[in-house]
């Protein structure tokens, strides 16, 4: 599956582009984590740490199109590198928030806008400027199981930190490890292959023209909505997930290992998208994986809460979890080339985030409410169920034998 990548400079490229990734989603995606805690601490209220990080998933979104923009225009070095900076001081400033504004401020502003600064659109899209047409599916793959080995790795990590050094210290944990994506930098930002190593675009139109084009076309706006739900559905699990956790009787350890199996399934998960990309037409990629969120839901529901449950229902659910993000930016790429493809896989993780602003503050209203989660559980599931329906219609070419990997 990963042979089409052994080549000069190739693996290199998705390596450091996914070790990139691994580090600003380890991050971004553990904040859920830390609900519990600070609101012990800070008695603010579990409704206002919501909105906090519901605002951070907006702003993770909002600022996707943007850095994809800047990337396209100036390159996407100081894009990173000014991502992950901001990231680790976002972080570290969080322990003095002692307000919901101010924990709107460091997490749902400055760590959020330098995650995703340094996370989808801007990798993807320097990656697909910089490696051949018939590798950019698989190395889409291996870099999105970068951001899914984060989750993984992160979220034990963060726990155990919490547990040994409150969860002040374990953010400036989180800081400091956040600066060790550095280094990656420059392998993803080198210079451009020369033209006959690159796939043939068609003439460079202008970036306003791109952007009327794609919104001008059914198909990029029925691969929003499909998003918009996968936002949906991710924000409201890695956010709410400890809590539902709790609220079933079972300890923290089990919320952050269910977490990181998350992480660990979609490494297999991501990896197998990226190969179905070179084989299948994406659309029909993303309507099973849709389509299976809503049977694993329905599933856990009528499931026993134990810890095997959770761990079961996280192995599922990880398997497409980021899974969905290698054929949502092929469909782009088909649809439109790869000139700003940073900037119009921006806008669809817009749409992706603006789900997942209201899945994170849609829980945390639903908890205060009723007590538990239940309807989310159900809009989940029907929002799925739509997703998967409506990328059926999207115009994609299909897959021929050229693009497939050697």
């Amino acid at each position: 599956m990963l042979r089409s990548l052994n080549r000069p400079g190739v693996m290199a490229i998705t390596l450091a582009a996914a070790g990139i990734l691994m580090v600003t989603m380890g991050t971004r995606q553990s904040f859920g984590l830390l609900i519990a805690p600070i609101n012990a601490t800070s008695g603010l209220g579990i409704a206002t740490i919501s909105l906090a990080l519901a605002i951070g998933q907006f702003t993770w979104g909002a600022i996707q199109p943007v850095a994809g923009a800047l990337a396209d225009r100036f390159g996407p070095r100081a894009v990173l590198v000014g991502g992950i900076v901001m990231l680790a001081a976002g972080c570290a400033i969080t322990p003095f928030a002692t307000s919901g504004f101010g924990l709107a401020v460091s997490l749902g502003l400055l760590a959020a806008v330098g995650s995703g600064a340094g996370s989808f659109s801007v990798l993807i899209g320097a990656a697909a400027q910089r490696l051949p047409l018939e590798v950019r599916g698989t190395a889409s793959g291996v870099i999105n199981a970068g951001g899914s080995f984060g989750q993984f790795v992160f979220a034990p990590i963060l726990q155990k930190a919490i547990q040994a050094l409150g969860w002040m210290g374990a953010m400036w944990v989180l800081a400091v490890m956040t600066l060790t994506a550095l280094p990656l930098v420059r392998r993803v930002a080198g210079p451009l292959p020369a033209a006959p190593a690159r796939a043939v675009e068609q003439a460079d139109k202008g970036l306003r023209a791109a952007l009327r084009e794609a919104f001008g076309d059914r198909s990029y706006l029925l691969l929003h909505a499909g998003f918009f739900t996968c936002g949906f559905h991710i924000a409201f699990l890695v956010t709410h997930l400890p809590g539902e956790v709790s609220l079933c009787g079972l300890p923290p350890e089990v919320a952050s290992w269910s977490l990181a199996i998350i992480g660990l399934a979609n490494i297999l998960g991501s990896l197998y998208a990226g190969a179905c990309v070179s084989r299948y037409r994406s659309k029909y990629v993303l309507a099973i994986m849709y389509g299976s969120r809503a049977v694993l839901v329905a599933a856990y529901l009528m499931a026993p809460r134990t810890a095997l449950t959770f761990y079961v229902f996280a192995a599922g659910l990880g398997f497409t979890w980021l899974a969905t993000v290698p054929p949502t930016a092929a469909i782009v790429g088909k649809l439109f080339g790869v000139r700003y493809l940073a900037t119009l896989f921006g806008m669809t993780l817009l749409s992706h985030q603006i789900g997942g602003f209201l899945g994170a503050w849609l829980g945390g209203l639903v908890i205060v409410r009723f007590g538990d989660f239940g309807w989310m559980w159900y809009a989940d599931m029907a929002l799925a169920t739509a997703a998967a329906l409506v990328n059926l219609p999207i115009r994609e070419a299909r897959v021929t034998k050229a693009l497939a990997p050697a």
